[in-house]
């Protein structure tokens, strides 16, 4: 029989795992009622639209299970590479981290990434989070800082578990150290701000989807271009902190409008941010910053938790996905545009 602590770890695992939870896998992609793929038409910011990235396509390249071994624990990973890249020049990675309670493969079919990855040159690994039972992969989640479930509680080291998986990939392939991102969703977006303060010698910007900035202090070593999305209706993890409606946990969450602007602060950026409004979307950008890096918060009036042009499935607990921006084009066309310079 299980002893109480060990009920109780599971309880609170679920819990904030449902929370947290990132849209699980799906059968198709899509973003809308006639399952539009994330990545390949959805309307773009004009940022977006100024940076030239190919919409999707279909992913047509090569998919690798790995795993490694990270403080004693052995840990996974999916990784894809496009039929077609560079032979002459190092290529982006991109680490792609599910949310609470998701794995990598989920996301990976969740975001549409590898449609981008194979019509715009660029890498992509979707590493597993921690999780529970015998194999440690039921209620994956990332110890982010104040959050979440199995990896929090067992103090697992997911920043080296990250730094780990890209040295193995790129003493397999040939990766820009200059443009290795980080993007996430939830629990893997607070993980992807835990990335910036502490793995800033390799991951040199991050796009996220519903998070926030979870631990303290956040000490990064170099400038670090960040953006989030974040949803004014976010009831999970609420755009102005605080208790959401959909927390199940009632957990106090910082703001994620404070945890950009300091990040945007970390990065050095000068004086005030400049706002614009297009529609439901409000886009606030902190520039100049140090080493050419930008801050930027994108804003959806009225989104929800849920990662934006995604299939609505599970809108139980993350909410019906806001269909009229493509999450992932934009992750990608800020990072593809924020290498590091100097």
């Amino acid at each position: 029989m299980m002893d109480g602590g060990l009920i109780r770890l599971m309880a609170v695992a679920v819990v904030v795992g449902m929370v947290l939870i990132a849209i699980p896998a799906c059968s198709r992609f899509g973003g809308s009622d006639e399952g539009v793929a994330p990545g390949q038409t959805a309307p773009l910011s004009p940022e977006a639209q100024a940076t030239g990235i190919k919409a999707g396509v279909d992913p047509i390249g090569t998919t690798t299970d790995g795993q490694l071994t990270v403080d004693g624990r052995t840990r996974t990973y999916h990784l894809y590479v496009p039929s077609s890249l560079p032979t002459d020049t190092p290529v982006p990675l991109l680490v792609a981290l599910h949310g609470g309670m998701g794995w990598g493969t989920q996301f990976e079919a969740n975001s549409g990434f590898d449609r981008l990855a194979e019509a715009n040159g660029f890498v992509v690994v979707y590493p597993d989070g921690f999780g529970m039972g015998r194999n440690n992969d039921r209620l994956r989640t990332w110890n982010a800082g104040m959050c979440c479930g199995p990896a929090m509680n067992n103090g697992v080291d997911d920043v080296a578990f990250v730094s780990q998986l890209i040295d193995e990939i790129s003493a397999t392939r040939s990766i820009d150290p200059a443009q290795v991102f980080a993007t996430g969703h939830s629990n893997g977006a607070m993980m992807s701000y835990r990335l910036a303060c502490e793995l800033s010698d390799k991951i040199v910007a991050a796009a996220v989807v519903a998070g926030t900035l979870a631990v303290q202090p956040c000490t990064p070593s170099h400038p670090v271009s960040f953006m989030e999305i974040h949803g004014t209706g976010d009831k999970n993890v609420p755009i102005d902190g605080g208790k959401g409606d959909r927390s199940l946990v009632q957990a106090d969450f910082p703001s994620p409008r404070v945890g950009i602007a300091t990040m945007a602060s970390l990065a050095g950026c000068t004086g005030e941010p400049t706002i614009t409004t297009a529609g439901d979307l409000t886009t606030t950008s902190w520039s100049p910053c140090d080493a050419q890096t930008e801050v930027k918060l994108a804003a959806i009036a009225g989104a929800v938790h849920a990662w934006p042009g995604s299939a609505p499935t599970r809108v139980n607990l993350a909410g019906t996905p806001y269909p009229g921006y493509d999450a992932s084009r934009e992750v990608w066309a800020f990072l593809s545009t924020h290498p590091r310079r100097g």
